[in-house]
């Protein structure tokens, strides 16, 4: 490919326009450059504009989240709930674009189909779904890691007759805004029970005639504990946002939560019985995220955690067969993302709610009429697909991504993505991912997280404007050295153990099973900290020309 006159060229292209894209967009104008944004959905808002199903919030305390202690963009803001919903969400984004500035220089309706880049002239060729083309010296993603949805392939899903959507596309009035789904007096099936099934089947419980759950695998969820969030509640929590804000910079997951020091084991029964109770009726993730800091590395340790929050299932859910099933038997406390829930359990003593274990009998077929489970024949009104995401490497493996000699990103990756601070891969020059594969913003509070991340990038090219330079991409050994660290730190954990959306699991021919995983857990300090030293050494360990 050459460069061609007739094709807009700008210096920078961002892809997406979530909390991420937005702040980088604004950070990258206010240092003079030339950006251009593309985004599939209408507006701004990301994983807020496309996910509008019932129930749908933040499992992040609102006043922990976003742009508060970053720059000053939105200090006047203040959240109504302790955690957001997402019409709120979503109205906060839409008024930090503005306060940015950034809607004028973004594309929408627009889905990037490939970018491939040319090594003559040094720039990124995109095609769009709109047929036509653009070209950049500098391409970064901020795709997010939770937005390419996956449909389960369930046969005959094309020929049900009644309402069915996937969470993440809910149906939408001539506006764009959430349709109203009436539940009243419908059969209502929901296949998932992860973070957005845990959402939603509170809300259909309410009125459907008949809820038909259908679950694979259980997950340990713990009590959200959202409440309304007055003004002087909120600088009661948070105090001085940019004492706050440094405090996050300390924790590992930057959430209002610190491990604990002890370990589970060093402790008697009684008192992890008592600190046990005390962070369960705490809101948010304290029981994951300030537990014995031996949780994600000591079985026994975890077992001890995982045998407390069972028993409060056990205590929720009258029926004590049921309450079996919805207790997690393949993966540890906290190896998979923990949901937070609302009255989900309680919802399992309803006499309108059935929930059907299909990991002991499979689904057969979706029916014009409903679903077929182990050759019973369920009717349904509405079929609700929450069925997640292909976590964080999804996005960018449906864009034909194409770097040095054609060689497409989705290959250089086939056994598990290979990164330097998982920000760029070597032969992708300039490509840049964001919230991505082994880097420290995708296990974390995305919200700040991120934002941290656009700012360090945002300095890093201040420092290749200044030199003149053009071109940057990792040095092999530093490439080697990082994703080795990411591999052998995950592998530390009970973490390695799950098929968590965070992990690339392969089934090999030969039966065995090959986990790579998509995210760094080796602390969002730690990693900022690594990020910082290469920064003071000038970028080192990557190439720039």
């Amino acid at each position: 490919m050459s460069h061609h006159a007739d094709i807009p060229h700008h210096e920078v292209v961002v892809i997406g326009a979530g909390i991420t894209g937005i702040y980088q967009v604004h950070a990258l104008l206010k240092l003079g450059m030339d950006v251009k944004g593309y985004e599939a959905g209408s507006d701004v808002g990301g994983t807020w504009y496309w996910n509008r199903y019932p129930g749908c919030r933040l499992d992040t305390e609102s006043y922990a989240y976003g742009y508060f202690g970053l720059n000053g963009i939105l200090p006047e803001w203040e959240w109504k709930e302790r955690f957001a919903s997402q019409p709120e969400l979503l109205k906060y984004a839409g008024h930090a674009a503005d306060a940015m500035g950034v809607r004028p220089h973004y594309q929408f309706n627009t889905r990037v189909l490939s970018a491939h880049y040319d090594e003559g002239s040094n720039t990124w060729r995109l095609e769009l779904d709109d047929g036509t083309q653009a070209s950049c010296t500098f391409l970064i993603s901020a795709v997010g890691p939770l937005s390419a949805t996956r449909m389960p392939g369930i046969p005959g899903a094309e020929s049900f007759r009644g309402e069915s959507f996937h969470s993440s596309r809910w149906p939408r009035d001539d506006n764009g805004r959430p349709a109203g789904v009436d539940f009243s007096g419908k059969r209502v099936g929901v296949i998932g029970t992860g973070a957005t099934g845990v959402q939603i089947i509170p809300i259909v419980a309410e009125t459907a005639a008949k809820l038909h759950v259908f679950q694979r695998t259980p997950n340990w969820c713990i009590p959200l504990g959202n409440s309304p969030l007055t003004p002087e509640s909120m600088r009661q929590l948070r105090g001085d946002p940019a004492s706050f804000m440094e405090f996050l910079k300390t924790t590992e997951t930057a959430f209002p939560y610190r491990r604990g020091s002890k370990k589970a084991v060093e402790v008697t029964a009684e008192e992890r019985q008592a600190f046990f109770e005390s962070l369960y009726a705490m809101p948010g993730y304290a029981l994951w995220l300030s537990s014995y800091r031996d949780l994600l590395t000591n079985k026994v340790s975890n077992d001890y955690i995982a045998e407390f929050v069972a028993n409060k299932i056990r205590e929720r859910v009258k029926d004590p067969a049921l309450a079996e099933k919805l207790i997690p038997k393949n993966h540890a406390f906290g190896t998979r993302r923990v949901p937070m829930e609302t009255n989900y359990y309680e919802v399992y003593n309803q006499d309108n709610v059935e929930l059907i274990d299909i990991s002991q009998t499979p689904m057969d077929r979706i029916t014009p009429e409903g679903v077929q489970v182990g050759g019973r024949q369920i009717d349904l009104d509405v079929l609700v697909y929450a069925t997640g995401f292909d976590g964080v490497t999804g996005a960018l493996d449906r864009i034909d991504i194409r770097g040095r000699g054609g060689v497409a990103l989705k290959t250089a990756w086939d056994d598990g993505p290979v990164t330097y601070l998982g920000l760029q891969t070597r032969g992708f020059p300039n490509f840049f991912t964001l919230v991505g594969a082994h880097n420290g913003a995708s296990f974390c509070n995305i919200g700040v997280c991120s934002a941290l991340q656009v700012e360090w990038v945002t300095q890093m090219f201040a420092y290749m404007r200044e030199r003149g330079l053009t071109s940057s991409e990792p040095a092999a050994d530093y490439q080697d050295q990082w994703t080795q660290h990411v591999y052998e730190v995950y592998a530390k954990t009970l973490l390695v153990e799950s098929d968590a959306w965070w992990v690339k699991t392969t089934r090999n021919a030969d039966g065995s099973t090959t986990r790579r995983a998509l995210i760094y857990v080796g602390g969002a300090p730690e990693y900022r900290e690594r990020c910082a030293n290469v920064a003071a050494k000038g970028y080192e360990g990557f190439v720039l020309a």
